[in-house]
């Protein structure tokens, strides 16, 4: 046998044994991808709920008012559902579209607003994926489209001691109020 076909003959036999391995490919599509859960925050401790500050705006067709604290700083993440929903959703992994306003836990006032760049205007992210701060990834887990939520967030589940200069400073605990708007 010549030196071309022995290692011809090796070369398919490890294919084979390579496609043996990783079985059909109906097993593959049904195999996790480990590169798939590399950009989950997940697991983070879920949320606990919170009461529902008295005078909260559940007017879902208005911009939320976000109060300054009555209290301490969270040192979990926190969540008080303003609006109940009733449509789909949002779990580990869904693509969902929120309104929000973000604002500093301790003074009410606000940083970031979708509503401040119009009424329609939506962010879209994956529940427990990178893209977002982990408070803001995970705090919307368990509602449903046409709700709104209260999310308190510690600073080490928002942007931490580096901050996010200039808007906001090292070490801010923030309130985010969330509308569900989808959940794909």
């Amino acid at each position: 046998m010549s030196s071309i076909r022995f290692r011809l003959l090796v070369a398919l036999a490890a294919g084979a044994l390579l496609l043996s391995a990783c079985g059909s490919s109906d097993n593959l599509a049904a195999t996790p991808d480990p590169s798939a859960s590399a950009d989950l925050v997940c697991p983070l401790p879920p949320p606990t709920e919170v009461e529902a500050p008295a005078g909260a705006t559940t007017d879902l067709s208005t911009k939320p008012v976000v109060a300054p604290a009555a209290g301490p700083a969270p040192t979990t993440l926190q969540y008080a559902d303003l609006v109940e929903g009733d449509g789909a959703e949002a779990v580990t992994g869904s693509q969902v579209e929120v309104k929000y306003v973000g604002a500093f836990y301790d003074t009410g006032k606000e940083f970031d607003s979708s509503w401040s760049r119009g009424p329609e205007e939506t962010l879209p992210f994956g529940i427990c994926r990178q893209g977002v701060i982990p408070g803001f990834a995970v705090g919307p887990t368990g509602m449903k489209v046409g709700g709104r939520r209260l999310i308190l967030i510690p600073s080490r589940l928002g942007y931490g001691p580096e901050g996010s200069p200039p808007k906001i400073p090292a070490d801010a605990d923030l309130v985010f109020v969330v509308d569900l708007v989808s959940v794909g």
